[in-house]
């Protein structure tokens, strides 16, 4: 390990090098800032540049691209409430109100640091045991993935206010019902597109997204007619507050950022898994060990709802380089396109990757460390001036928003049908928002609804329609204990708190 740890540094300290770790975090942090624009679109546009590098310095910047993507997304999540990468969405949930409540700078730090702690422990992680886990990731089959993806169903209740769990469950619902729209991947039929060549391929999780949040959100401060919320983007920009964490915050943000960056970077290592997963668990899990009080809190700006996500979906993209390097297996979309880039270079990923190239194994571990380290001195200096993006007019800001949202749509498609019918959610989003069913779990279900599909037809095909999986796997038992766990827990905690004392 230590041989392989010279290596990288060797590598990375190059000054050439350097530079690219610098220019793909930079590059990536304003990608990311940009509601529409995530980091695969990053990467694909890197590509073409890394033509004519060495396969070690590529892959060092378009993995500084990548993380660099995540860290700056969560900054149009938290100021104007546009998560354009699905693994911010669940910063936007507290993140959002925070900066409402003139706590931008603050909320912008503590998703830095956040970031920062995530990525950095991760590394670690990934440098210690990095070979192991790619014979855990291999045990993972489709049974394993279906019951993941019901643990991270179970999450709705982490997203429902008190009283509204129903909503949240219906909207979870709307949200599995819409991913099957689109073609069935085994078939090859087309359901619940209505002769429409436009809904072939399905909706866009971007559409979706920006049309739930981004532009319902525009919409909502146009259709609130008094004086103080009209103007509550202005107010809240024009008190950025204090950037400094106290020391009590410090100490609440201590545990969380523990567990949710072991929690992430193990999600990101299983295939397929990736970011957004690990954002929704960690955020879950979180929310299921507060206690009463601080559970209360989530929604309206807890610092450890925003602390969880953030540190989990920075720590899941450096997992994700475990399937990548060591298997060929992309973790993610993301590492997907990475993939191609490897093997355009030559490179074939896998176990010998470890004995034919340990330079870019080791490079690209050495230069995450280096990465984190530059968009923590990038991010938090800026924040006062990325910030000042809320002490805008609302007249000048909601169209922005309302321009951004659009114009990222349409140029990840070019179709102009994708405009119309991310007009048409949005206008459903409002109504549903104003009758309190929240949209963090139509999302969800959306994000997760097509994963489920496919393992579901996988899992059934392989045990001829059983459900014996559960039990004869191991990992599957043991994510169906842990599932009842999470389920009987709140029943329980009702149960106690009804009784006479």
């Amino acid at each position: 390990m230590w041989e392989g740890i010279s290596t990288g540094l060797s590598t990375v300290l190059v000054p050439t090098n350097l530079l690219l770790v610098a220019g793909g975090c930079i590059a990536g942090t304003f990608i990311g800032m940009l509601p529409g624009l995530g980091p695969i679109s990053a990467i694909a546009l890197m590509i073409p540049i890394t033509y004519g590098f060495d396969p070690a310095s590529g892959m060092i910047l378009m993995a500084g691209v990548y993380y660099g993507a995540i860290f700056g997304g969560s900054t149009s999540s938290i100021l104007v409430n546009a998560p354009g990468v699905a693994g911010t969405v669940a910063t936007s949930f507290d993140g959002y109100p925070m900066a409402m409540q003139g706590k931008a700078g603050k909320a912008l730090a503590i998703a830095a640091v956040a970031s920062f702690a995530g990525g950095t422990i991760a590394a670690v992680l990934l440098m210690v045991a990095a070979p192991a886990l790619a014979q855990v990731s291999l045990s993972f089959q489709s049974p394993d993935y279906l019951m993941l993806m019901i643990l991270g169903l179970t999450a709705v209740s982490a997203f429902a206010s008190r009283g509204a769990v129903l909503q949240a469950l219906i909207a979870t619902v709307i949200g599995l019902m819409l991913s099957t729209v689109g073609t069935d991947p085994s078939a090859g039929i087309q359901r619940f597109t209505f002769g429409s060549l436009d809904l072939v391929d399905g909706i866009s999780f971007l559409l979706l997204a920006m049309a739930t949040f981004a532009l319902s959100e525009a919409l909502m401060s146009v259709l609130r007619r008094s004086g103080d919320a009209q103007d509550s983007l202005r107010e809240a920009g024009e008190q950025i507050g204090s950037l400094k964490i106290e020391r009590e915050e410090i100490r609440e943000m201590v545990p969380t950022v523990g567990r949710s960056s072991v929690a992430g970077f193990f999600i990101g290592v299983l295939p397929g898994a990736g970011a957004t997963i690990a954002s929704f668990l960690a955020y879950g899990m979180e929310r299921a060990l507060a206690p009463m009080k601080e559970k209360l809190k989530f929604g309206h700006g807890s610092i450890r709802g925003l602390a969880a996500p953030e540190t989990a979906n920075n720590a899941a993209c450096t997992g994700s380089f475990v399937p990548l390097l060591t298997l060929g297996i992309p973790g993610s979309g993301t590492t997907a396109v990475m993939l191609g880039a490897l093997i355009s270079y030559g490179v074939q990923p896998g176990p010998t990757l470890f004995q034919d190239n340990p330079a870019i194994f080791w490079s690209v571990i050495i230069s995450m460390y280096i990465g984190n380290v530059i968009l923590l001195i990038l991010n938090l200096p800026l924040i006062p001036y990325i910030a000042k993006l809320l002490a805008l007019p609302r007249q000048l800001l909601v169209p922005l928003i309302l321009f951004f949202s659009l114009i990222g749509v349409y140029l990840v498609s070019f179709n102009t049908f994708d405009i119309f019918m991310m007009t048409a959610f949005a206008v459903v989003a409002i109504f549903l928002r104003l009758f309190g069913y929240p949209m963090a779990p139509l999302i969800l279900g959306f994000i997760l609804g097509g994963m489920m599909e496919d393992n579901l037809q996988r899992t059934l095909t392989l045990y001829d329609g059983s459900l014996r999986f559960i039990w004869e796997r191991p990992v599957s038992l043991g994510i169906t204990v842990l599932l009842a766990i999470v389920v009987l827990m709140p029943i329980v905690r009702a149960i106690r708190n009804r009784q006479p004392k």
